[in-house]
């Protein structure tokens, strides 16, 4: 039996969709974020031993990272579903926006993340002014050019077709997901037009519905 270790507000929750889509049955064991430092709990440790979300557990072997697991499942149990065809000129592109999910959309959105937490950091008086200074030069010499264009370009090649390989629903889509989900929900940009729609079409499929139901709370659909 697959079993999805899962932790609320996640990018393990695009795992839990890829197997509604996928419909192959599995358990959910869920985890729940530490409310001050939104931090997993250390139970997580036990199953792996970076302490993060998403694990798969499938007879005995654990999987970890989004695209592995994606990876994994397909391999073994997609029979060809969510992907194109490996002679597809699609296929680099689909290996592309895969991997660009985590590797270059998510660091400018986390960056944001800790520059917005050191500049309400509880601090000295007098340290404050200098700390707060510092986050706002990260974000606006660094951060936010970086965001405006790593989704931007986004945006731009969802302009295309809808999807982010061919004219075609693939596992891409389900991997690029959160990141835009997250900076949708913390930074929309009245700019992006695409993005929008994307999230609008994925977030209504029938799948997608079914793993919120398994998942539980996530802020971002």
């Amino acid at each position: 039996m697959l079993t999805v270790h899962h932790l609320n507000n996640s990018r393990s929750q695009r795992v839990l969709w890829l197997l509604e889509e996928l419909e192959l049955p599995y358990e959910v064991q869920r985890y729940e974020r530490d409310p001050r430092t939104m931090r997993a709990p250390a139970q997580l440790r036990a199953v792996h031993p970076l302490g993060k979300s998403p694990v798969l557990v499938d007879d005995g072997q654990t999987v970890a990272e989004s695209a592995v697991i994606a990876e994994y499942l397909l391999q073994r149990y997609g029979n060809g579903r969510l992907v194109p065809p490996a002679d597809s000129p699609h296929w680099l592109r689909l290996r592309y926006w895969m991997h660009y999910a985590e590797a270059s959309a998510m660091p400018p959105l986390l960056l944001k993340l800790v520059a917005q937490r050191i500049a309400s950091a509880p601090m000295p008086w007098f340290a404050r002014p200098v700390a707060r200074g510092i986050a706002r030069t990260m974000q606006s010499d660094v951060v936010d050019p970086q965001i405006a264009l790593h989704f931007g370009y986004i945006d731009a090649e969802l302009r295309q077709t809808g999807w982010f390989v061919g004219e075609d629903f693939s596992v891409a889509d389900i991997q690029m997901s959160f990141p835009l989900e997250a900076a949708h929900a913390r930074m929309p940009d009245p700019s992006w037009r695409a993005i929008p729609d994307f999230l609008q079409r994925v977030h209504a499929r029938p799948a997608y519905q079914r793993a919120l139901q398994r998942g539980g709370e996530y802020d971002y659909a």
